[in-house]
């Protein structure tokens, strides 16, 4: 992780895999809430602010299965910091779409096997 992206590798194991030997649908969806939600929150962190993050809500694009190791990448800083910026400059509560990529360099090289979008939404604590 740094200040313009998170990147997540969760294993293919007995525990992450459904039946088909690929991972579980709520495996994939915890992994790109934490790619996105660790970057927010570092980003928060690094501000001199207490925000509230929280997410709205969230739509998968499922492409191929993902039968191997697996890497969830969140490049959306500079969205994740110009939303942080709008709700310091405003103090009410906005939204920002982030986006997440799941790949499985080991098998599929740079291919994307699904893409995830949460809606980010921010509000400075009272």
């Amino acid at each position: 992780m740094d200040q313009s992206q998170c990147i997540i590798r969760i294993p293919l194991r007995q525990r992450t895999q459904n039946h088909l030997k690929s991972l579980y649908f709520g495996v994939l969806a915890v992994g790109a809430d934490l790619a996105s939600g660790l970057l927010a929150m570092h980003m928060i962190s690094r501000s001199s602010h207490k925000i509230s993050l929280v997410f709205k809500d969230i739509q998968a694009d499922f492409l191929k299965r993902v039968d191997a190791d697996a890497i969830f990448t969140c490049t959306d800083g500079e969205k994740i910091d110009a939303l942080i910026q709008k709700v310091v400059d405003s103090g009410e509560r906005h939204h920002q779409s982030i986006n997440i990529q799941v790949t499985a360099p080991d098998k599929y090289g740079d291919e994307i096997l699904a893409n995830f979008t949460l809606t980010l939404s921010l509000k400075v604590k009272e």
